[in-house]
């Protein structure tokens, strides 16, 4: 994809993106498109709920980068996109600012 869609995607409210402090450019989390590299159908919602909750984008990607549940797993909720979309959902509503 190209970086000018990427950007255009992003703004639209269609990928989700982060900045590492420090850094100039955004990054797109893999775990957000399917297997031609098209945003999944969740993407949009969870962007959505990010907004209404006032959650940034930096935070929305800590939630998603997180060990899901209380083992020591390797497990993040970002594992579940795409297969477990309404849980990914509600721990996105339940996430602090």
């Amino acid at each position: 994809m190209e970086p000018l869609q990427l950007e255009a995607m992003r703004r639209a409210g269609e990928l989700i993106a982060y900045r590492p402090e420090g850094a100039r450019e955004h990054y797109y989390p893999l775990w957000q498109f399917d297997e031609d590299w098209q945003p999944l159908p969740v993407v949009q919602r969870l962007l959505r709920e990010t907004r209404e909750r006032g959650l940034s984008d930096n935070r929305l990607y800590e939630v998603m980068t997180a060990r899901a549940g209380l083992s020591a797993g390797r497990d993040r909720l970002a594992d579940s996109v795409g297969e477990r979309d309404e849980h990914v959902l509600e721990a996105v509503r339940l996430a602090r600012p």
